[in-house]
């Protein structure tokens, strides 16, 4: 689930590779494997430390304990959880060595959001008919929406990591990048083990601690987990009913969702429409947009009501475009990443009934990795704020693309281009002083 607090969200291009290939059904709900033997405790790496006063690893984790017992945990939980509160130096490492992927959405969606997945999400909702009917009459989430983020994740539960959570939690905890972050999510998987969810061995998940078919976080399973199937706990890894339930809440209640109302479509753009204005900042009625020549993609007009909503380019205005409505903003702080927020909306779409996105009609040009990643430089030399510069095209670096392309009177779409890069290098060189050379 949702890792919206920071932008490594399920390591995307971990899941990218194991997930590419489809499935059969007969493994989408392989049996638990059998409970693992508690880890041994390893030495502690001492540049953690300097966050906490120079503390150990076992006095940090003696007062985290505490922080545990004074939050509600029964000593009982801590008990229980204590062998496997171990540290590992190879999951600090996996969380500062991950790199976020670059890549085109036509690939990353054609991929993601490939047919078979498209068909177990409605195989699924067939499945569990009931508990889908229950959570959309409950929490106005409608099946396909719950159905994608189930597929994105874990491919209905095939893969939900195979790391011990707590350990993986109390190891990113005594890190000092994020420390209170994961010293919250270890008292919330204390928490889960203490009204009885899950037993510590059963707690296997992603290295970054995400447990579950849908990956929550520890917080948010104990603050959104419910038991849908009636057996007196929240079993997320376990429980289809109780991965529908308890995503509905998540979706309804800690993302906001607006019942009865749509997230994403995909629409046909004019060549002269106002590019400046096609950004998720921006909202329009969606009879403005209509009266700016944006229709379906089968020329269909869109419906002239007041109903806000963003033209969405995530390759620019040569690529797909998407009507993004209020609801796409559930999708963004479920992932901020730009690109598997999309994916995961149009996949929902298509387990709606959507049909499949129209191709571009010439490839669009990408920057190779080394020039976006100059143009990030060139963007924080003129002053703007993109980040990390990766070479990667995050939604701070498409802003200042944005504001560069309006400065320079090109198509203000947010997509970096050669002519852009030209541009930024040329005003660059004529502002170094003469005899300087680059």
């Amino acid at each position: 689930m949702p890792l919206n607090c920071f932008g490594s969200r399920l390591a995307i291009a971990t899941i990218a590779v194991s997930l590419a290939l489809a499935l059969p059904a007969s493994a989408q709900f392989a049996p638990p494997s059998p409970r693992p033997v508690a880890p041994k405790a390893t030495v502690p790496s001492p540049r953690a430390a300097s966050c906490h006063n120079g503390a150990s690893f076992d006095r940090f984790l003696a007062d985290v304990k505490q922080q545990a017992a004074a939050a509600g945990v029964s000593q009982r939980a801590i008990a229980e959880a204590s062998p496997y509160l171990v540290y590992d130096q190879g999951i600090v490492n996996r969380d500062r060595g991950q790199r976020v992927f670059g890549q085109l959405f036509t690939e990353f969606a054609g991929r993601m959001a490939a047919p078979y997945r498209m068909q177990n999400g409605q195989q699924h909702i067939k499945q569990y008919a009931a508990a889908f009917a229950r959570a959309e009459k409950e929490y106005g989430v409608p099946p396909a929406v719950i159905a994608a983020f189930w597929g994105l994740e874990s491919d209905f539960g095939a893969n939900m990591g195979n790391l011990p959570t707590l350990k993986s939690l109390v190891s990113l905890a005594y890190d000092c990048r994020r420390s209170e972050m994961f010293v919250n999510e270890t008292i919330a998987a204390l928490k889960i083990i203490d009204r009885g969810d899950l037993h510590p061995d059963e707690m296997i998940g992603s290295w970054a601690g995400e447990l579950g078919q849908t990956q929550f976080l520890p917080v948010h399973y104990v603050n959104y987990a419910v038991d849908y199937d009636g057996d007196g706990r929240r079993d997320l890894l376990h429980s289809g009913a109780d991965v529908i339930g308890s995503t509905a809440n998540y979706i309804a209640n800690g993302l906001k969702w607006r019942r009865g109302e749509p997230w994403l479509e995909e629409i046909k753009v004019p060549p002269n429409l106002p590019w400046e204005k096609t950004d998720l900042t921006v909202r329009e009625p969606r009879s403005t947009w209509a009266q700016s020549g944006v229709t379906y993609p089968d020329g269909r007009p869109l419906p002239s009501d007041n109903l806000p909503a963003s033209v969405l380019l995530p390759m620019g205005r040569t690529g797909p475009a998407f009507m993004a409505y209020a609801n796409f903003a559930a999708y963004t702080e479920w992932n901020n990443s730009l690109i598997y927020s999309t994916t995961a909306g149009y996949l929902a779409s298509r387990i709606a009934g959507a049909p499949p996105m129209r191709k571009p009609a010439a490839p669009v040009a990408q920057l190779p990795f080394n020039e976006l990643k100059q143009l990030q430089q060139l963007l924080v030399q003129a002053g703007f704020n993109v980040g990390k510069i990766d070479g990667v095209l995050g939604q701070q670096s498409r802003a200042a693309v944005k504001a560069m392309q309006i400065k320079y009177g090109l198509p203000a779409d947010s997509w970096p281009t050669a002519e852009l890069l030209a541009r930024m290098r040329g005003s660059t060189a004529q502002a170094q002083p003469a005899g300087v050379v680059r």
